[in-house]
């Protein structure tokens, strides 16, 4: 199963835990392909920095390497235009190049959509509830 995971989903698993690690977790331990572009891959490492000194350090460096090594790179083909905020478009981008039956996020702004050209948007926790028991 190919997914892209949105920067929150991420950034909540490798500091905080919950459904968002089981999510990381399951890349590296289960059929689960997860896909990046250059650009959702540099939103993450700007993201993890400035939350590693909001809160002193204290997360899960080993699944955050897990996930790295295991994530895909896509280029960029598709623009996508269609989010509330633009900064949203290069994840359903990611997806459509990567073939990407899921996007998982928290972002309200991308769960509104629900669906985009056959790839639905679903949160971390409902991921779990149905792929991961």
């Amino acid at each position: 199963m190919r997914i892209v995971i949105d920067t929150n989903v991420l950034a909540s698993g490798v500091f905080f835990g919950g459904a968002p690690r089981l999510v990381l977790e399951a890349i590296s331990s289960r059929n689960i392909d997860a896909f990046a572009t250059s650009e959702i891959l540099e939103e993450y490492h700007k993201t993890i920095d400035r939350l590693m000194v909001k809160y002193g350090g204290q997360f899960n460096a080993e699944g955050l390497s897990r996930f790295q090594m295991m994530i895909n790179l896509v280029d960029v083909h598709t623009k996508v235009t269609v989010c509330r905020d633009p900064d949203d478009d290069k994840f359903l981008g990611c997806a459509l190049d990567s073939r990407a039956v899921y996007v998982v996020s928290g972002d309200k702004d991308l769960l509104t959509l629900k669906n985009y050209e056959g790839i639905e948007i679903i949160t971390a926790r409902e991921f779990c509830d149905r792929y991961l028991r």
